[in-house]
C-alpha cells in the first residue's frame, strides 16, 4: 500500500530520476511532470497528494505555476526545489503559498523526510473539521468547511493559513511566540527557513486587514510574537 500519490515537477531527467527513485523506495505513487502545462494537467486529472516544484522549467517558471495551482487548488501542498537557494527566492515562493523550500543539492533523505513532514500537517488539517464555529469581532471560523468570513465576506484561505487563524481564535489576545507557532503548526521536527512564520503572518494580513501595513487584528508583539485582537485596544 502507497503512503501518497507524489507530482514530481522537474525538466532535468537525471535529477527527476533521482527523486522518483527516492520516493518509491519510500512506498510512494510518483507521477512525473517535464514543464508546467504538463504539471497542471496532471494536478487535475490525477489529484496528487503533493507537489514538488522545480523553478526553472521550459515552459513557464516555476513561480507561476505555484501562484496557478495555489488559486485553483488552495489545499493541495507544494514544496519547491529549486537551485535558486537566494533568502529572497525562498521569501517569494512562501509568499506565493509554498508549505516548504529545499534548495539543491539535497540529501534524498531529508527530501523524502521533509515531504513526510508537509503530508503529515496538511492532513491533519485537511482531515480533522470541527462542527462548530468560532466567531470573534467581525470575523466568522467555520471549521466544518475551514472557512473564514470576515463581515459576511468570505476570506481565501490556504491550509497553513488556516491553521494559523485556528490557532489564533483558540489563544484569542493571547501573545503567541514564534517558536509556539513553528512547533504548533509546522510541526518540532520542521526542518525549513523559520522566516516562514513572518512570511504567513504577513500574507495573512493582507487578506484580513483593511491596512495591512498598520494591524489592528493581528498584531506583532515586539520582541515576543503575535497576538489576535478583535480591534485595537
Amino acid at each position: 500500500m502507497t503512503e501518497a500519490k507524489i507530482l514530481v515537477v522537474e525538466d532535468e531527467i537525471p535529477i527527476r530520476k533521482l527523486i522518483v527513485f527516492n520516493l518509491q523506495r519510500s512506498n510512494y505513487e510518483v507521477l512525473e511532470a517535464g514543464d508546467g502545462k504538463e504539471a497542471i494537467e496532471l494536478v487535475h486529472d490525477q489529484s496528487p497528494s503533493l507537489v514538488l516544484l522545480d523553478l526553472m522549467l521550459p515552459d513557464m517558471d516555476g513561480f507561476e505555476i505555484c501562484t496557478k495551482l495555489r488559486e485553483s487548488h488552495p489545499e493541495l501542498p507544494i514544496v519547491i526545489v529549486s537551485a535558486r537557494g537566494q533568502d529572497m527566492e525562498k521569501i517569494m515562493g512562501l509568499e506565493l503559498g509554498a508549505d516548504d523550500y529545499i534548495v539543491k543539492p539535497f540529501n534524498p533523505l531529508e527530501l523524502v523526510a521533509r515531504i513526510r513532514s508537509v503530508l503529515r500537517r496538511t492532513s491533519q488539517t485537511i482531515s480533522k473539521p470541527a462542527a462548530t464555529e468560532i466567531r470573534t469581532g467581525p470575523f466568522v471560523l467555520d471549521m466544518k468547511t475551514q472557512r473564514l468570513y470576515k463581515s459576511g465576506q468570505l476570506i481565501k484561505l490556504t491550509a497553513r493559513e488556516y491553521q494559523l487563524v485556528k490557532l489564533f481564535f483558540d489563544r484569542f489576545n493571547e501573545p503567541v511566540t514564534r517558536d509556539e507557532l513553528l512547533d504548533e503548526i509546522w510541526g518540532i521536527n520542521y526542518f525549513g527557513d523559520p522566516k516562514t512564520v513572518d512570511v504567513h503572518i504577513r500574507r495573512l494580513r493582507e487578506k484580513i486587514e483593511v491596512d495591512p501595513s498598520n494591524p489592528i487584528h493581528l498584531k506583532t508583539i515586539w520582541g515576543f510574537g503575535y497576538c489576535f485582537q478583535e480591534s485595537e485596544t
